[in-house]
């Protein structure tokens, strides 16, 4: 496996132009998993011992954090994300902070998970960056207060040990522990500013309550679906369609470059487990000079199955939800979306119940990440 790049130190102060110009990134492998902490799928920041020049909401803000030089407040400098006071000693005599000192935010995912990487992102504090961070995470059932997670009893497990990182850079960091986490604490060693946190994993959703809402989207990336590639990513990226809530612009959905050969477009999802699928929806909202002219709906069973066309090439309208009921249910573990000849959609929905077999694997699964 590719060692993890990892940055240190400083940036430079900003000079004017493009602020993200000297901003230092890699390619992360594991950010073509979900993020786990996205606020569409219910995450938040529900706790933070200091927030006191930047808000700790802002760390799960969508898209990459702004940066006006001119924007001050009457605290400072506001900042697009979570920043603390500076932490001063307890005396003259010792007027520097401890090497136990820190600050922290208790992150709730949006969806409990395995986590796969995670990226603290500086991006704009050049000079007030955390000297270090490091990041735990538990799993809890229900709905628990900051009080509760921050109780004796709760065992909190090292996802990211204490490490060094870089200002205005996107520090990623790729995990190991093969658990389900439902909680993050995000430390700050001794304090400082952190512009955006990104949690990437597979979605590990509870068989029981699946269960209990016997029929549901079983592609949905809340219920544990994926896609696991597409033919195109040009615009924006094929997890969208398996979003929670329908499509909210256009961008919010799946859209292709325009093809100039006689191909066309797919997405190939994994399914929660296997299902059996009764019903489907494709939505083309906000797409309406660019969605896709035509589209056709296949499962298989196993990653070794052959793929069985559910929905015969169909004609789509543009911004409309399509829905369809099946002569016949049908059983599988993946399902592909086929566009034609390109153009995009905003939701794929598959509506139906886990097998025997499908539930049988899923609570497996959840037992053995200690849920």
């Amino acid at each position: 496996m590719t060692a993890i790049e990892s940055f240190t130190g400083d940036a430079n102060p900003y000079g004017g132009g493009d602020p993200y110009a000297d901003y230092r990134t890699a390619d992360f492998p594991f950010t073509r998993y979900t993020d786990l902490a996205d606020r569409q799928l219910g995450a938040g920041v529900i706790a933070a011992n200091d927030e006191f020049f930047a808000e700790r909401e802002n760390l799960l803000l969508p898209g990459p954090a702004e940066f006006d030089p001119e924007r001050f407040g009457h605290k400072g400098k506001i900042m697009d994300g979570w920043e603390t006071r500076r932490r001063r000693g307890a005396s003259a005599d010792h007027p520097w902070p401890t090497a136990d000192d820190h600050d922290w935010a208790l992150v709730r995912l949006g969806t409990p998970g395995v986590i796969r990487g995670i990226v603290v992102d500086t991006a704009h504090f050049r000079g007030n960056y955390p000297q270090a961070v490091s990041v735990e995470g538990t799993s809890v059932a229900g709905s628990p207060s900051p009080e509760d997670l921050l109780g004796d009893d709760v065992k909190w497990t090292t996802l990211v040990p204490r490490t060094a990182v870089g200002g205005h850079a996107a520090n990623g960091f790729a995990v190991s522990a093969e658990q389900r986490f439902t909680h993050l604490r995000v430390n700050q060693h001794p304090d400082g500013g952190i512009a955006r946190l990104r949690v990437y994993g597979e979605v590990v959703p509870d068989p029981a309550w699946l269960a209990a809402l016997g029929t549901f989207d079983v592609v949905a990336l809340e219920n544990g679906g994926r896609a696991e590639d597409a033919s195109n990513l040009f615009y924006s990226p094929a997890s969208n369609t398996i979003q929670p809530g329908r499509s909210r612009k256009m961008d919010d959905g799946w859209e292709t470059r325009r093809r100039r050969d006689n191909g066309n477009d797919w997405i190939r999802y994994r399914l929660a487990a296997q299902a059996q699928i009764r019903a489907l929806e494709i939505d083309t909202a906000y797409l309406k000079g660019n969605s896709a002219g035509w589209a056709t709906v296949s499962v298989k069973d196993g990653e070794s199955g052959e793929w069985t066309e559910i929905l015969p090439r169909t004609r789509l309208q543009p911004d409309t939800n399509h829905r369809f009921v099946l002569p016949t249910p049908a059983v599988g573990t993946h399902a592909r979306v086929d566009i034609y000849p390109d153009g995009g959609i905003s939701r794929l929905r598959l509506f139906g119940s886990l097998t025997d077999t499908g539930t049988t694997s899923l609570t497996a699964r959840h037992q053995e990440l200690g849920a």
